[in-house]
């Protein structure tokens, strides 16, 4: 039947009544009341003539059940009504929607029922998972930009049936297992002696809520309403992108039936470098230069860029160099995503010193020192008298255990003698 009752009907709802029960009835008294009534309501179990009557029936009390059972659902029904399971009414249901519940329970929407079922309007198909994957990137990459083709195997519809798993002209049956809800009620053991229930896709037909007998499944997807395509993708990382971004490829995600596809997410995982290292928009690396260049400067390429180029340093002569010294490079460090701005290099001197013995001679060496500052003045010390001791002064033992507070406070060390801790030795 097209067209439902008016959306104010949607609160004047009893699902109490329509389960048969008062609003006090215990989760097993519902449960009870709920199934004699999917029973007797189920469309396998009547004439053809009552079918379509009773299939709305039946929609309609394990609507009714679904939210009775649940805790909190049942709570949110008694305070406001079937209102607060219809966001698109504003209801206080902080964002439960009814056909959401619905189409994920049982795969139909409010409005779509047959017998009208109170709802909105039919709503669009839910939207598939989104599938996510880590992807490794150089810095170079990071630095230039990058596009990637690759060849990406995933689920696509069935372009022979069309999604319907069948052959041309054969109408899928309802699935007799979970009733055409495409969901089922399982035990999953959680511990020792501990097992919680929870509803499941149907293993039977897959959570279609449809069977479709062997002989008239489709041939080409064999009943599945999906087959596996390669199909060629590309990637494409802005230059500047940062560890931790994502790139999304919309809707290409794997296709499921009566589903819009999610898509397909690559985290950019940056990969270490060995020359340069990254903080946010600027680059460090080290600076490597030799005890002359440090003394008296040098005008040469420092080292190769992400991108090939070199980098080019003019320092001055007369401008020590020191280990650990920075050197600002503007401009030269990773580019922004907008613009033509682009982050700062840093270069940490690191000093190679000569090795030892690299001066042959003691010529070499004079010449050196007269080439580099002399040393610091020498320091003057005063001159101390010698210290005197007393005649009987045992000198060899003062010096023996000099600052050693074991002997100046009478302590004994036990621990040699009997493995003990050091104790305070009594009068």
């Amino acid at each position: 039947m097209d067209g439902g009752p008016s959306n104010s009907a949607a609160e004047d709802i009893d699902l109490y009544a329509l389960l048969g029960v008062d609003k006090s009835a215990s989760p097993n008294e519902i449960r009870k009341a709920y199934r004699k009534l999917a029973l007797q309501h189920h469309p396998d179990k009547v004439p053809e003539e009552r079918r379509v009557e009773s299939e709305a029936k039946f929609k309609a009390v394990t609507q009714a059940y679904e939210i009775l059972r649940d805790e909190e659902k049942r709570h949110l029904y008694d305070t406001h009504g079937m209102a607060a399971f219809d966001s698109s009414r504003g209801g206080p249901g902080g964002g439960a929607d009814l056909n959401d519940i619905l189409s994920q329970m049982f795969g139909f929407n409010v409005g779509g029922m047959p017998g009208g079922m109170p709802g909105g309007g039919p709503r669009g198909p839910r939207r598939g998972p989104d599938e996510e994957q880590p992807y490794k990137v150089t810095l170079e990459e990071l630095y230039k930009g990058k596009t990637v083709k690759f060849a990406a195997e995933k689920q696509v519809i069935c372009g022979q049936c069309k999604g319907s798993g069948a052959k041309d002209k054969v109408k899928p049956e309802r699935c007799d297992r979970c009733g055409g809800i495409g969901r089922q009620e399982a035990f999953r053991q959680i511990g020792p002696g501990l097992v919680t229930r929870e509803t499941v896709p149907c293993s039977h037909c897959q959570g279609s809520g449809t069977h479709i007998r062997e002989k008239d499944r489709c041939k080409k997807c064999k009943g599945k309403r999906t087959v596996k395509e390669t199909k060629a993708l590309e990637l494409y990382i802005p230059r500047g992108s940062m560890q931790g971004e994502r790139i999304v490829l919309e809707g290409e995600a794997d296709q499921l039936p009566d589903r819009t596809p999610g898509d397909l997410i690559f985290h950019l995982i940056e990969e270490p470098h060995e020359q340069f290292n990254r903080i946010g928009h600027d680059l460090s690396a080290d600076l490597h230069v030799t005890l002359a260049e440090a003394l008296t400067g040098f005008s040469r390429v420092v080292l190769k860029h992400l991108d090939g180029r070199g980098i080019h340093i003019d320092h001055p002569r007369g401008k020590i160099l020191r280990p650990n010294d920075v050197l600002k490079v503007p401009g030269e460090g990773m580019p922004m995503k907008r613009g033509e701005m682009k982050g700062d290099l840093y270069l940490i001197v690191k000093i190679e010193f000569p090795e030892d013995g690299w001066l042959k001679s003691d010529n070499e060496y004079e010449a050196l020192q007269k080439l580099l500052p002399p040393p610091a003045p020498p320091i003057k010390a005063e001159e101390v008298d010698e210290v005197e001791y007393e005649e009987d002064a045992d000198i060899e033992k003062m010096g023996a255990h000099q600052g050693d507070p074991r002997y100046g406070n009478e302590w004994e060390d036990e621990d040699e003698d009997e493995g003990g801790p050091t104790q305070c030795a009594t009068q």
